[in-house]
């Protein structure tokens, strides 16, 4: 029976695509202006465009976080599964 070796396993999995939305997610809310180009509503007196910018800054934080934990996670199972 041929054994089943890394090479053959999948390159793009669900895990890595949820990786990959987590790390793109950031870059496409920044990079789309017109969403955020605005004052109101205002946050405490700060208009809209500063809040949401520094809202992102925290919201990149927990999506890398989750990307890196996802990516640690696969990395495991390849290794794990490769020894077997």
């Amino acid at each position: 029976m041929p054994e089943v070796t890394d090479a053959k396993r999948p390159t793009v999995t669900p895990t890595r695509v949820i990786i990959a939305l987590c790390l793109i997610a950031p870059f496409v809310a920044m990079l789309w202006v017109g969403s955020y180009a605005k004052v109101d509503p205002t946050f405490i007196g700060i208009p809209f465009f500063y809040w949401y910018q520094m809202l992102w800054v925290f919201v990149s934080t927990a999506l890398t976080m989750v990307a890196y934990k996802l990516w640690q996670r696969d990395q495991r199972s390849r290794k794990g599964g490769a020894s077997a």
